[in-house]
């Protein structure tokens, strides 16, 4: 008959990680009281520390947010500025027709 092994969440095997590396109890007396491989614990470890850095990836999202909101509100400025800039050019081509009928050019 086959074993059955017990699946632990992420969160279960945060905490047994933590029993050994912060409250200091040996590997060997986690696995026993939870029935787990020494080796699979190990793993567990291994894989822990190597993606250790995508806990703090969330400050660079963050930063990148902060960086686009920032890049769309310039660029909600500059489409302003061109609104702006395209009625000054209409007003004044509307002037410049103008004086040129008053002079009989048009």
């Amino acid at each position: 008959m086959a074993k059955k092994y017990k699946k632990f969440s992420p969160e279960e095997k945060v905490r047994l990680l933590r029993l050994h590396l912060i409250e200091k109890e040996l590997v060997s007396d986690i696995c026993d009281a939870h029935g787990i491989n020494p080796n699979v614990f190990y793993k567990w470890q291994k894989l822990f520390f190597e993606n250790g850095a995508a806990a703090f990836a969330q400050t660079g999202a963050s930063r990148k947010d902060g960086h686009a909101k920032k890049l769309e509100r310039q660029n909600a400025q500059l489409k302003a500025k061109l609104v702006n800039k395209d009625e000054v050019i209409a007003e004044i081509m509307a002037s410049h027709i103008e004086l040129k009928k008053s002079l009989g050019e048009i």
